[in-house]
């Protein structure tokens, strides 16, 4: 069962997650419309792989700022801090693989069926805080 949701500017698709993968992994395809960036931020208990679709996205991630177009790739390790953008004047769309689960159960529990409606920021913090992700900045920081 797919599930579509806004989550922070985006439309995430969670594709498959710890009830179809045995908690390995998740798998979700992600719209950027133009000018969206996630805020800066690490996952301390899974790695992301970004595999882009079509458009480009600007990855800056620790040390590195890779900018990936259609058919690339990027490990993002455990731990590192990273921000994803959409810069350009086109949407950006691509598959996320967050290994082992649980970006999926964030975006499920925060996400938001209606693009202008605010997500609820109390849970957005409790649930990161329980799948050991970092919000480390405002959209904009970079690290």
């Amino acid at each position: 069962m797919t599930q579509s949701l806004w989550f922070f500017g985006s439309r995430l698709t969670i594709v498959a997650d710890h009830t179809t993968t045995g908690g390995q992994y998740d798998l979700i395809e992600g719209y950027f419309p133009p000018g969206t960036q996630t805020p800066l931020h690490r996952h301390t208990r899974y790695s992301e792989q970004l595999y882009v679709l079509s458009g480009e996205f600007t990855v800056w991630a620790g040390e590195d700022k890779v900018v990936l177009n259609a058919g690339e790739s990027f490990l993002i390790p455990l731990g590192t801090p990273h921000v994803v953008a959409a810069l350009s004047d086109q949407p950006a769309r691509g598959l996320v693989v967050a290994a082992p689960s649980g970006f999926a159960r964030l975006i499920a529990a925060v996400g938001t069926l209606d693009e202008k409606e605010a997500p609820d920021m109390e849970l957005a913090e409790r649930i990161s805080t329980e799948i050991g992700d970092e919000i480390l900045g405002s959209p904009g920081t970079l690290p």
